[in-house]
């Protein structure tokens, strides 16, 4: 006999978790959740993990469930704190990445009254979620029910909204959470992991209407965005990319590669003449995985419309190209595993010549880089050198994914980045969530702007003694020294952030190792060891030149139409 919440609600909605098999609770302190609190916390069931800061608490837990797969659940008080959830709301739901929120309030004749800490919470989300509950006493139990198998089986956030009257820490000594587990599961259909097997096959007979286009079409561009490593994935790119009619265009957060697969796709595009952007077009585009970071690549397949555009997904196809003919809606390693049976090879030099090209471009790649002067550019043909085998990275967005796109990948490595929104609000606590939820080194490259931004990140528990972070400072944001807009406005001040900050301090506080590099050799020096066994995490702030990077990475560039 253990002592529980007396609140029935409390008890329903952790039974739900428990019988779900939702395994991590990221928990915000506050008050009006102590019901919720209590509860999880008496459950044999639960990970109870603490994390002060909402927003950086959605984030964390939103890297354990992109690692995990499987749903988490975050709990937090009344009022303005459950605001502080949606940016990570919002990346979950455009990165299809399981949150089960659950937030406390006040009965509904307090809202609106002048009571405090009290906002509409009820459906406060709905544009970015995928099932509101709010409950009120009716159908509670089918309500969550709904939500957390809407979070399992659609992949992507949920709101549950949980009004408690006072007094909240009311506990009663009983059985109780399991006996509700056990009315849960006697109603409920047992969880069912989802597999290649349990999907619904598409038509055959449909589907070889689209093989017939494909069979007679010599130039395919199969574009792979954002995908979790998949070893069946990868198996059936390779078959793909044996015909010689395909070119496969992938990105480093695609998570598969190949010497056939052409990365990079800014560096193949960028030097395009008005013949090459017309050879470049295909007959059909097959997209799959989620969102692409390639500003050239949607521009040129926006410019020049192929003449299919068929996305394989079983949750949504995003018409990114403004051309988008056809949803197959299912995995595509289903989709593969039928269309292959109805697929032949065509002659074509449509891939070789791309390919060619690929060469050509890695030459003066690799020329440029072997002169290059120390900037935001060298320094991550430097550090891309150095990272282990194995490692799990996590890419901050604005520059550092972009100047990463540039260079090839270890197969070995796993590549994340919040790409759902892009936004730079929560890249080092997802990347801190990452590295809790699995056991191989994880390495974060930030940008200095992202990362001061989340500096409430390292304000966490659970940050392993193996994570790194390297933070490169440039002094205030470079991407805007790059793109022209902000320069010619005259207003570029109010585009960067100037500023002298730097992350020592930071580091003396929540017990990181800190070094720094200023030049090639320190970087080199400070590299050699960067990835050992240590007993603290440690972090490596690299300043580079503010004023010079743009105009390295323009000449970077303008190398490639030599």
């Amino acid at each position: 006999m253990s002592p529980y919440p007396a609140k029935e609600l409390a008890q329903l909605v952790v039974a739900s978790c428990i019988i779900n098999k939702i395994e991590h609770i990221v928990i915000s302190p506050g008050s009006r959740n102590a019901p919720l609190i209590i509860g999880f916390n008496r459950s044999k069931n639960s990970k109870i993990l603490s994390v002060v800061d909402e927003r950086s608490a959605a984030f964390f837990a939103l890297g354990i469930a992109q690692q995990t797969r499987k749903p988490v659940a975050l709990v937090c008080t009344s009022g303005s704190a459950l605001l502080n959830y949606y940016p990570a709301i919002a990346e979950a739901f455009y990165s299809n990445i399981p949150l089960v929120v659950i937030s406390a309030d006040r009965p509904a004749h307090l809202i609106d009254v002048g009571d405090g800490q009290t906002i509409r919470q009820a459906h406060v989300f709905e544009n970015h979620i995928l099932f509101s509950a709010n409950l009120t006493g009716e159908k509670d139990a089918e309500l969550i029910e709904k939500a957390i198998r809407t979070a399992i089986d659609k992949r992507g956030p949920v709101h549950i909204n949980v009004p408690f009257k006072d007094p909240l820490y009311e506990m009663i000594t009983a059985d109780t959470i399991e006996d509700e587990v056990k009315k849960l599961s006697s109603k409920k259909i047992k969880v069912e992991e989802k597999s290649l097997l349990k999907e619904t096959p598409l038509d055959v007979n449909e589907l070889q209407k689209f093989a017939d286009i494909w069979n007679a079409s010599s130039k395919k561009m199969v574009l792979v965005g954002e995908h979790f490593p998949d070893e069946l994935l990868q198996i059936q790119l390779e078959h793909l990319a044996k015909d010689p009619s395909v070119m496969v265009l992938i990105e480093n957060t695609a998570n598969v590669s190949h010497p056939k697969f052409i990365n990079s796709i800014d560096k193949l595009i960028f030097p395009f003449v008005e013949d090459e952007l017309e050879e470049f077009k295909p007959d059909i585009l097959l997209t799959i995985g989620g969102m692409i970071v390639s500003k050239k690549i949607k521009e040129q397949l926006r410019n020049y419309k192929p003449e299919h555009h068929w996305h394989a997904d079983a949750k949504r196809a995003y018409d990114t190209f403004q051309c988008l003919e056809h949803q197959f809606k299912v995995s595509p390693q289903l989709f593969f595993s039928q269309f292959f049976f109805l697929t032949k090879s065509k002659e074509s030099n449509y891939q070789q010549f791309w390919l060619n090209k690929k060469e050509l471009r890695l030459q003066k790649h690799q020329e440029f880089m072997e002169t290059c002067a120390f900037s935001d550019l060298k320094v991550f043909d430097t550090i891309l050198a150095t990272i282990p085998n194995h490692t799990q990275l996590q890419l901050g967005n604005s520059s550092v994914i972009r100047y990463a796109q540039l260079f090839n990948s270890n197969k070995t490595w796993r590549i994340f980045c919040n790409r759902g929104t892009s936004g730079i609000d929560g890249s080092t606590s997802t990347a801190i969530g990452a590295a809790y939820a699995v056991k191989e080194n994880t390495l974060f490259i930030s940008g200095d702007i992202s990362f001061v931004y989340d500096s409430n990140a390292l304000w966490n528990n659970y940050i392993p003694n193996n994570f790194r972070i390297i933070v490169i400072n440039n002094g205030g944001g470079g991407i805007f020294r790059f793109i022209p807009g902000p320069q010619q406005s005259g207003a570029l001040d109010y585009f960067e952030t100037p500023h002298q900050l730097t992350a020592e301090h930071l580091c003396k506080m929540y017990h990181f190792e800190y070094i720094t590099a200023k030049n090639e050799e320190e970087l080199q020096k400070q590299l050699s060891n960067f990835y050992g066994a240590s007993s603290l995490p440690k972090l490596l702030e690299i300043f580079t030149p503010r004023l010079e990077n743009d105009q390295i990475l323009k000449a970077y560039f303008n190398n490639l139409k030599a």
